[in-house]
């Protein structure tokens, strides 16, 4: 039987949108995919409220891969939002 490989991806070092190929076959996961297609969690850690690290797994190749640097505060698209809204007169 083939073991599935265990991989670390620090999401501060990738570029982009938060997308990246599967370390072991190339799926392309991403954040944005909710159907479970490709990646299913398995296990998310938390430190308090912040999200410390998430543990997916491939669905093609069924590599764990651990994902950590995540932002430690809130993202700030209500401030994005707020900035870019015309004032009415």
């Amino acid at each position: 039987m083939k073991q599935s490989q265990v991989y670390r991806i620090d999401l501060t070092k990738i570029e982009g949108d938060g997308d990246f190929p599967c370390p072991n076959c190339g799926a392309v996961i991403s954040p944005d995919d909710e159907t479970e297609d490709v990646y299913v969690i398995l296990e998310t850690k938390l430190k308090g409220e912040v999200l410390q690290e998430l543990v997916i797994q491939c669905n093609r190749c069924k590599s764990k891969i651990h994902l950590t640097g995540f932002l430690s505060s809130p993202t700030n698209e209500s401030t994005i939002e707020e900035d870019t809204e015309e004032p009415k007169r």
